[in-house]
């Protein structure tokens, strides 16, 4: 069966060490699944405004349809995020509020068709491996899955701090090989 993983970027720096650290496991994708890249910061969403106890939302436009329409292809999806303060930056945080209209416009179906898909994480902090500043991150990604009736098929850590330190991690390069083999969790 032929997969189609969605790599969104979350970060506002572009080339940082989550990247890396994903396009790295992403060498272990066979050849049967696609792969598409998507940076959040090169796809501006709008302002989140929650109106569902009011007048509900509009089917999204541009760059929101755009990533939806995108979302929704995707059989595997990534979030590959660094931790900024404890928790995601804010594309990412803006890319999940807009899920929350997404899945309550009845002609995008958005939550059925989510139900079943894969989610996966790459997430880099810059705290020692121990230390847990990437729980935050990792708890909200794991509960959007189960929210949606996705498969959390859990995050790929790693830690660094400067620019390209991710490659001394290397007890996440080791679990970069075999990330999107694993099997899924029952």
């Amino acid at each position: 069966m032929s997969r189609n993983f969605l790599f969104v970027l979350a970060s506002t720096r572009r080339e940082g060490n989550s990247e890396a650290l994903a396009r790295t496991a992403a060498l272990g994708l066979g050849s049967e699944c696609t792969q598409r890249w998507l940076r959040l910061v090169d796809h501006p969403l709008p302002a989140f405004v929650d109106t569902r106890h009011g007048g509900g939302y509009a089917p999204p436009e541009g760059n929101a349809k755009w990533l939806c329409e995108a979302t929704l292809e995707a059989s595997d999806l990534v979030i590959v995020t660094p931790v900024y303060w404890y928790s995601l930056p804010w594309p990412a945080k803006l890319y999940l509020d807009h899920w929350s209209a997404w899945m309550r416009i009845p002609e995008l179906d958005f939550r059925r068709k989510l139900q079943g898909r894969n989610l996966w994480a790459v997430v880099v902090d810059s705290d020692a491996a121990d230390e847990g500043s990437a729980d935050p991150v990792v708890d909200t990604l794991r509960r959007t899955a189960e929210y949606l009736s996705m498969r959390w098929r859990g995050a790929l850590l790693g830690h660094a701090n400067r620019p390209g330190e991710w490659s001394a991690d290397a007890r996440a390069l080791a679990a970069a090989g075999s990330y999107f083999s694993r099997p899924a969790s029952p």
